[in-house]
C-alpha cells in the first residue's frame, strides 16, 4: 500500500514549532515519519532538560546561601545594642565588674613593752647586774673624749660606800646594793655609784631627799690616786627605774674644783649621762626579749 509518490520527503525540524513543520505528505511524498531523526531530536531534548535542571539546582543553592546570609544579617540587625555606635555603649562603669576582694576586720598590734616597766622593780628586773655589765671594757669613748677605766666595786652594805649624809638616806629607803666604778683623764677622776633599791618608789625618795652633802665615797686605787678625800669636789644626784646613781669629780692632785674647771664638770656630766643610758639599755634589752618569747 503506498502514501504517495513523487519528491523528496518532508524533513522533520525538532526546534521548530508544530505550526511551522512540513507536513509529512508535502509534495505528494511519502507519509513515513523519519524515526532516527525523531529519535535524535528527543534525545537532544533530553540533554536540554538536564542542562536545565542543573542549571536551576546551582540556581537554587545560590539563592538559599543568598538566603542564609540575608537571615544572618537581619538577626545581627535585630540586636538594638548592635546598631549603635560605639559612643553609645554603656560605660565601663555601667557594666557587671569582678567580685570585690574580701574585707577583714583591721587588728591591731598589741602596744610595745615599756622598757622602764623592766627596771621600775626587783620582781621584773632579772638581768643579770654586776661592775661589768654596767661598765664593760677598760675604757669609755664619750664623743671625741676617752676615759680610762680604774678600779671597781661592789657591797650590799651601801651606807659604806657613801659619805656625809647619804649613807643615812640609802638605809632609810632599803638600798640593797651598791656598785661603784671610777674613770680618769688628764688628772680629773670621776666616781660613779650607782645605787639599787626593790622599787622604783625608793630610788626616787632617795634622789628627792639627798643634798649637797650626799656624796657617794670616792674610788681609788689601780694606779688611781686618791682624790676629793678633803677637797672640794663636784657632784650629782638622779635617779632611772629602781635605781639612783651619783657621781664625784674632783682632781687627782687635791686641788679644789671651782665653777671655773669645765674640765671637771664634763666628765662628770659624761660619765652621770652613759650611766644612765647603761641602765636604759637594761629595760631595753629585757623588754625585747619578752616580746620575742
Amino acid at each position: 500500500m503506498s502514501f504517495g509518490q513523487g519528491g523528496p520527503p518532508s524533513q522533520w525540524d525538532p526546534w521548530k514549532p508544530h505550526s511551522q513543520q512540513e507536513p509529512w505528505n508535502s509534495g505528494g511524498g511519502s507519509q513515513t515519519p523519519d524515526w532516527a531523526a525523531l529519535a535524535e531530536a528527543s534525545e537532544a531534548r533530553n540533554r536540554r532538560r538536564r542542562l536545565l535542571m542543573i542549571g536551576g539546582g546551582a540556581l537554587a543553592t545560590v539563592a538559599i546561601g543568598a538566603a542564609v546570609a540575608v537571615a544572618v544579617v537581619s538577626a545581627d540587625g535585630g540586636d538594638p545594642a548592635a546598631k549603635q555606635p560605639s559612643s553609645q555603649l554603656p560605660a565601663t562603669a555601667g557594666l557587671p565588674s569582678s567580685p570585690a576582694a574580701p574585707s577583714f576586720e583591721p587588728t591591731s598590734a598589741p602596744p610595745p613593752l615599756d622598757p622602764k616597766d623592766f627596771i621600775a622593780s626587783k620582781k621584773k628586773d632579772k638581768a643579770p647586774l654586776s661592775p661589768q655589765t654596767l661598765f664593760p671594757g677598760t675604757q669609755l669613748t664619750m664623743g671625741d673624749t676617752v676615759y680610762k677605766k680604774g678600779p671597781t666595786a661592789d657591797t650590799t652594805n651601801c651606807a659604806s660606800a657613801a659619805e656625809r649624809t647619804l649613807p643615812k638616806i640609802l638605809t632609810d629607803n632599803d638600798c640593797t646594793r651598791l656598785i661603784r666604778v671610777t674613770y680618769t683623764k688628764d688628772g680629773v677622776a670621776v666616781t660613779v655609784g650607782v645605787a639599787v633599791f626593790d622599787t622604783e618608789a625608793q630610788a626616787t625618795r632617795a634622789k628627792e631627799q639627798a643634798d649637797q652633802k650626799s656624796i657617794v665615797r670616792a674610788l681609788s686605787g689601780g694606779g688611781v690616786k686618791a682624790f676629793c678625800s678633803g677637797a672640794v669636789c663636784r657632784s650629782t644626784t638622779n635617779a632611772y627605774g629602781r635605781y639612783a646613781y651619783f657621781t664625784l669629780a674632783g682632781f687627782t692632785n687635791g686641788k679644789d674644783v671651782t665653777t671655773k674647771d669645765t674640765a671637771v664638770f664634763a666628765t662628770g656630766d659624761d660619765l652621770a649621762e652613759f650611766t644612765f643610758r647603761q641602765i636604759r639599755r637594761r629595760g631595753e634589752a629585757q623588754a625585747s626579749a619578752a616580746a620575742n618569747e
